[in-house]
């Protein structure tokens, strides 16, 4: 969607919806471990720790992400806006705000498992960092910014597209605006 040479970028319910609904099946495994743990003789599935362990993280991390994407049913603004001044970005729960062009350097791919997301590398990562009130939030950049040397990734899970066209995009528009 372009107006006056923006782009907005809206949010997907349908991603999120799918997201939500996996979040709550992993919710629910995590659950599952914690009150009725299976039983294997299994030396690594069968060990109580590691299920405890296991299920704790699975209600604590897919719990956040349930409610995380919860709150983002009700936000009717886009999930991303490109145009002259940067990208404002809005389409997660660690989304950033407004990135300047002047303030990237490089737009990376990373991965984890199979799921990819562009790195931002910007020029005053610690800005970004500062900004954040959230400690949720603020710790979710931090280790993002340790790992990845960005505290700023933005992914397509929750856009009306694709990560391919998305990342085409962004960098045909640095380009342009940048030059």
């Amino acid at each position: 969607m372009t107006k006056e040479g923006q782009i907005e970028i809206p949010l997907s319910k349908t991603k999120m919806i799918l997201t939500f609904l996996g979040s709550l099946m992993f919710v629910g495994l995590g659950i599952w471990f914690l009150t009725n743990p299976p039983k294997s003789n299994h030396w690594l599935f069968g060990n109580p720790t590691l299920i405890l362990i296991a299920g704790i993280a699975s209600v604590i991390f897919f719990g956040l992400v349930a409610v995380i994407i919860f709150r983002k049913f009700s936000d009717k603004k886009p999930g991303l806006i490109i145009n002259r001044q940067g990208i404002f970005d809005n389409s997660s729960g660690v989304s950033a705000g407004l990135i300047p062009w002047t303030d990237i350097q490089e737009i990376k791919i990373s991965q984890v498992m199979s799921q990819k997301f562009l790195m931002f590398i910007v020029r005053n990562p610690e800005y970004y960092l500062e900004k954040v009130t959230n400690p949720l939030k603020k710790n979710a950049m931090k280790m993002n910014y340790k790992t990845y040397g960005s505290p700023i990734s933005i992914s397509s899970n929750a856009l009306q597209t694709n990560f391919d066209d998305l990342h085409k995009l962004l960098i045909d528009k640095m380009n342009e605006y940048k030059s």
